[in-house]
């Protein structure tokens, strides 16, 4: 089973806007032609993939690389992510950049037969001297949005939907409960995955994602937090049926989702893929990749939250003193593992 890998252990370094010089063999090529494999939901699916989309994009307006993107699909094998990565190094690409912790094994054995290419995947840490990997500090994130949802809850009852039970996603809930609960120790938390592997549909399904919260909304829960993927656009959908509120993950989702929606959405994790997959296109044009785990953590500014709509002005100041407590070191936010 793939299993995410947390952002711990030796080799690692902090995210920085370019990695250390001297790491690449030779200079990479005036023009690069960049490309992308996305998980599951793809390019448009307002969240994860988006905001990889969003790095790549400004790679190309910004460096002038040349981008080719391959999408996936529900219930494909390690085959089939492996031909995917082929079909990309085969054609001229490098860098390969794999979004997701899904292509984990399909991208060190892919890695192998294309040395001469620099891979990287999002999300997970796959061994291999051409491989980069593009590690997040989720839970610290999240931490910040669970201490929004416990001062923003009158029920003291709020929710967690996760889109497929893996390692990666435990790391969401548990910052979540950890910051709800720093502010309300007595408060109750709902958790639900819409599906275990290696059923990976729960990242793409809103109406698993709608059912799920409205249990929860219905069990006396009024603020509920996802990390679903495209699955949350169902849990807006029951945040406003049920009169209730939500908090986005990974894109500023008040900005994204449909806008009959958005309103209820109060603030959103933000972990910002955009700038890892744009900083690594950046040092491969300068010859400066480098192999192995760079974390993007709250104090390299990898993740965040949000602030569009004003709906968390008035506790901007609480959630603040937190996250400086998180980046000091005095709060130290369990990862699930």
């Amino acid at each position: 089973m793939l299993l995410a890998v947390a952002a711990c252990g030796g080799g690692e370094t902090e995210a920085a806007p370019s990695a250390a010089p001297g790491s690449s063999s030779a200079p990479a090529a005036a023009t690069a032609k960049v490309g992308l494999a996305y998980d599951i939901g793809g390019r448009g699916d307002q969240s994860f993939n988006d905001s990889a989309a969003a790095g790549l994009d400004k790679a190309k307006a910004e460096l002038g690389v040349e981008v080719n993107e391959l999408e996936a699909a529900n219930g494909e094998t390690d085959a089939q992510k492996e031909e995917r990565l082929r079909l990309l190094a085969t054609g001229g690409f490098n860098p390969v950049i794999a979004v997701g912790f899904a292509y984990s094994a399909a991208i060190t054995k892919v890695a192998k037969e294309f040395p001469e290419v620099k891979f990287a995947i999002v999300d997970d840490a796959a061994e291999g001297p051409n491989i980069s990997n593009l590690v997040f500090a989720e839970e610290q994130g999240s931490f910040l949005v669970g201490v929004a949802a416990a001062l923003k809850s009158t029920k003291n009852n709020v929710g967690f939907v996760g889109g497929v039970d893996v390692p990666l996603i435990h790391k969401f809930e548990a910052g979540f409960e950890a910051g709800a609960k720093a502010v309300k120790p007595d408060i109750t938390v709902q958790k639900k995955y819409l599906t275990q592997p290696p059923d990976f549909s729960g990242f793409g399904d809103p109406a698993k994602g709608k059912t799920a919260a409205e249990g929860m909304f219905d069990a006396g829960a009024d603020v509920v937090y996802q990390a679903a993927g495209g699955s949350g656009a169902g849990v807006f959908e029951a945040a406003k049926a049920a009169g209730g509120l939500a908090i986005g993950v990974d894109s500023d989702q008040a900005k994204t989702a449909d806008p009959t929606v958005a309103d209820v959405i109060i603030t959103s994790m933000l972990k910002k893929v955009d700038v890892a997959v744009f900083d690594f296109i950046k040092n491969f044009t300068a010859g400066t990749v480098k192999a192995g785990v760079t974390v993007y953590d709250l104090k390299a500014g990898g993740v965040d939250y949000s602030v569009t709509g004003g709906k968390i002005d008035d506790i901007k100041t609480q959630i603040d003193e937190y996250k400086n407590k998180v980046i000091s070191g005095e709060i130290t936010v369990p990862t699930g593992a």
